[in-house]
């Protein structure tokens, strides 16, 4: 994995969270959540991040 590609892990990653938490607040819904995982996968292409989920 390159330094680029653990970034971009990263910042899935901890966007994802954060996303979690709200939900778990009742900040936002299911349907929202999802999302936002699936925005967050288009926008940093996880590697890891996209097989566990």
């Amino acid at each position: 994995m390159t330094q680029e590609q653990f970034e971009r892990e990263k910042a899935y990653h901890i966007t994802l969270c954060i996303a979690r938490a709200m939900f778990q607040c009742g900040l936002i819904n299911e349907r929202e959540y999802k999302k936002i995982d699936t925005m967050m996968l288009n926008k940093y292409r996880p590697i890891l991040g996209s097989l566990l989920r």
